[in-house]
């Protein structure tokens, strides 16, 4: 056997069942290695075990982390959660489906045709993944987001042509209710609707942790539904709770299929020896590529239109499991591994020329799809079936696709560069679940290998409470500046001396200039801070 055949062979796990496989020979593992990772591996299994069984994995908050218990929930450490899981499905399904069939409707008797999620990182990543990988353009339900506090983005949805206010079902998505980039989106939408004569409490439903801000205000403003979000389901992994399988029922995706693909992901990986647990292989790869430190960077390329938003989505997967500053015992790494990617093969065009002859500061992670044709390709209409038009003699789209995949990979081995390739047979439910389970499960196994808590978020946190501060200045700013009337030109120092507000100089010019671009008063040569000088125009 050649030898370069014999360690794709020995390198390459296949699932007959599901048609998923793993190829990791490109990846530069020496032969025994994982062999000699036995004592690590066998750690990690044994801490995904104990997660499984409830163990508190985010020991910052107290929590449990039980995302694998959405599509196992057989294996939920009690009957109340086991139950609660199975009784939030029940609902999810028989208020989609009545929505769907036009049994519930707006308080004007709209039958709904669009639904809207207000939601941000984990509460719409996973969302506009699903979304975007499985649309068809026989969905029941069409699908839009906010997923950020940016009025043009806001008002760029809020004016498609295809936006029907009267028929459009809002799900306000938030564990705690006081995420603040949700809450604007929420008020906002409550003001477009209120303002065009819409009774909003009757398209309202709200996704939340039972007891919230949320479900307090959604509760007694009479929302149409509520649903629970659980404190041991992460944001960054909640895409298979309500958070997810909602608006993808909606839309008349079959969410017991993404179910049973991350179910069967989740069986393949427990299983404890390496070489045939798909979520291990992965994880052993980024440890080795990156020297155990995160060294390369993940490129992700999906070779499929549909699975462009997977980079995004993993992103904050893996970036806000893996980036921590501190590992378990308190010793400082500052590990993680960066994320980008977009679709193949648009990026042969970007990119690419650089993966190839630049910085080796990367590993590829190829996503092959092996069916040309989309989801929807035999749901009849007038086209011919786009996946056999030959573009050349015997050649389709399709096969330079193909052609494309594996010869880009060609070119990064010539150079030395690292890549591994995951294939499904066709992108459909049960593929996209299992792509969501093979990751979160390898970036458990790796957050143990590198001994960091892949279940909290401190950074994230700490952004938070800078932009709280920033608010604040921004306000006492605005009070100090209300009593000057506006009667004179202030320069930046001028203004923080009277404001109290000495060592916030660079902040102060930051907020006048916003003000300034939106008619807020007047910032006079703003290319130069310690000259700039701000009239103020009261409100």
């Amino acid at each position: 056997m050649d030898s370069s055949f014999s360690s794709f062979n020995s390198n390459f796990f296949g699932d007959l069942e599901s048609g998923f496989s793993l190829d990791i020979s490109r990846m530069g593992l020496p032969e025994g290695y994982v062999v000699e990772q036995r004592s690590l591996i066998e750690r990690a299994l044994s801490e995904m075990q104990q997660l499984e069984a409830g163990a508190i994995a985010n020991q910052d908050e107290g929590r449990m982390v039980g995302h694998y218990w959405l599509r196992s929930p057989e294996r939920a450490p009690t009957t109340l959660i086991r139950d609660e899981i199975q009784s939030t499905l029940a609902a999810i399904k028989q208020f989609a489906a009545s929505v769907r069939r036009g049994e519930v409707t707006s308080a004007k008797g709209n039958r709904f045709t669009r639904t809207h999620v207000i939601g941000i990182g984990g509460s719409a990543l996973g969302p506009q993944f699903v979304a975007d990988s499985l649309a068809s353009p026989a969905d029941i339900m069409r699908i839009s987001f906010f997923d950020n506090t940016d009025p043009d983005g806001i008002e760029n949805v809020l004016k498609n042509p295809d936006f029907r206010l009267e028929e459009t079902l809002v799900l306000v998505v938030s564990k705690s209710g006081g995420t603040k980039e949700t809450r604007n989106g929420e008020l906002i939408m409550k003001q477009v609707m209120e303002s065009a004569g819409i009774q909003w409490a009757s398209q309202f439903v709200a996704v939340t942790g039972v007891g919230s801000e949320l479900d307090k205000r959604a509760e007694k403003e009479g929302w149409l539904a509520r649903f629970p979000m659980w404190d041991w389901v992460g944001g960054r992994t909640s895409e298979l709770s309500a958070v997810g399988l909602l608006p993808a029922a909606l839309q008349g995706i079959e969410i017991d299929e993404l179910l049973a693909g991350a179910a069967h992901m989740d069986s393949l990986s427990r299983n404890d020896t390496a070489e045939k647990n798909p979520a291990l292989l992965l994880a052993l790869s980024w440890l080795w590529v990156g020297n155990e430190r995160g060294e390369k960077d993940l490129v992700i390329l999906p070779y499929k239109d549909r699975l462009q938003l997977l980079s995004r989505y993993l992103q904050q997967l893996i970036m806000e499991s893996l980036g921590k500053e501190f590992d378990r015992d308190g010793k400082r790494v500052n590990q993680g591994i960066a994320v980008y990617g977009n679709k193949g093969s648009t990026d042969q065009h970007a990119y690419v020329q650089q993966l190839r002859d630049g910085l080796s500061n990367f590993f590829v992670t190829f996503v092959e799809v092996l069916e040309n044709g989309g989801n929807h390709q035999r749901e009849g209409g007038t086209l011919p079936l786009i996946s056999d038009i030959q573009v050349e003699d015997g050649v389709t789209a399709g096969d330079y696709l193909f052609g494309f995949l594996y010869g880009t990979r060609e070119a990064l081995s010539q150079q030395n560069r690292p890549s591994l390739v995951i294939t499904i047979p066709r992108v459909n439910p049960l593929s996209v679940g299992m792509l969501i389970a093979l990751f979160e499960r390898a970036v458990g196994f790796y957050a143990t290998f590198i001994n960091v808590n892949a279940y909290h978020q401190p950074g994230v946190e700490a952004g938070k409470k800078a932009a709280e501060k920033i608010l604040l200045i921004q306000k006492s700013l605005e009070v100090a500046l209300n009593a000057e009337r506006g009667e004179v030109a202030l320069t930046i120092p001028e203004i923080c001396r009277r404001a109290d507000m000495l060592g916030q100089e660079e902040m102060v010019f930051q907020i006048l200039r916003r003000w300034s671009a939106n008619g807020r008063g007047q910032l006079i040569a703003p290319n130069n801070p310690a000259e700039a000088a701000f009239t103020w125009q009261a409100a």
